[in-house]
């Protein structure tokens, strides 16, 4: 089905029927503004979760351990049902490798949207991809004044207007027990992120099954030597997607990771977003450009 479709059936099933707030936010950003509230204790996340992508090579199934930073730093390992290391990629925000055991292969290159769909098959830059695992939809470059928003189906519907011919949509979603509470006291779930150019869908992302994660505790030194390594950010309980499926219509792609295990402000290793060139494997670089 069409995204656009699936937006529309989406819009008229989801909160069908529930009236609006009794406080609403006067304008489109207002309301992104609290969206990344809801989130600005989060400064980065650790997680464990299924991985099913299907697309042109077939289909792929394992566990997926990730680790992101604010506000570009990423760490994708997957591992087979069966135990086995699949691939691992590492972004500091500089540098991109990615390391696949299945072709032997380890690549190096800049951290940008193309090198990050070589593993995601989704064209965005590192940091939205932080954005989307914490819960917070990334926003297209645009004017101040162009965003605007309606209350549609039981939820706050921003769309945007930005540069390229580009256009995104964004769902969002007061949480139940904000829904009474003046807007600006509204904590957002994000539920839908439809991105298009010249009115072709690039990718739409939905994001479910929102639960309230807490901080990571302290590495402790199974040693003793060192002392603990303390979380990477504040105190934070913040919503975090338990389900997040991302397709990329064109080209036939879909992505799913189902969330078992997520925790805000991991401790962070010196080193935890970058890879050792391994031995045994071809190395070759790979210096895609960033698309338009």
């Amino acid at each position: 089905m069409a995204p656009r479709k699936l937006l529309a059936l989406a819009l008229f099933t989801v909160g069908c029927g529930r009236t609006p707030p009794s406080s609403q936010f006067p304008n489109a950003q207002a309301a992104l503004d609290r969206m990344r509230e809801t989130y600005a204790c989060s400064r980065g996340l650790s997680g464990e979760a299924k991985l099913d992508y299907f697309g042109e090579a077939g289909r792929v199934r394992g566990d997926l351990w990730y680790l992101v930073s604010l506000p570009n730093k990423v760490r994708l390992d997957v591992v087979s049902p069966f135990g086995a290391t699949i691939s691992s990629l590492t972004s500091d925000g500089q540098r991109f490798n990615l390391l696949d055991l299945r072709q032997k292969e380890f690549l190096y290159g800049p951290a940008n949207d193309c090198n990050l769909a070589r593993f995601t098959q989704v064209p965005m830059p590192p940091h939205a991809l932080v954005q989307l695992l914490r819960g917070e939809a990334p926003v297209l470059v645009h004017e101040p004044s162009a965003p605007s928003i309606e209350w549609e189906g039981g939820q706050y519907v921003i769309r945007i207007p930005s540069r390229h011919s580009a256009h995104e949509t964004i769902e969002l979603v007061p949480m139940d027990q904000d829904w009474n509470k003046p807007f600006s006291q509204q904590r957002l779930l994000v539920h839908n992120v439809l991105v298009e150019q010249v009115g072709v869908p690039l990718y739409s992302i939905e994001l479910r099954g929102h639960r309230v994660a807490h901080t990571a505790p302290p590495r402790k030194d199974p040693d003793g030597i060192d002392p603990p390594l303390p979380p990477s950010g504040p105190q934070c309980d913040a919503p975090v997607p338990m389900r997040l499926r991302i397709e990329v219509p064109q080209a036939e792609h879909d992505l799913m990771l189902d969330n078992h295990e997520v925790k805000h402000n991991p401790p962070l290793d010196q080193g935890a977003f970058a890879q050792e060139t391994p031995a045994g494997v071809r190395v070759r670089s790979s210096p895609c450009g960033a698309r338009p």
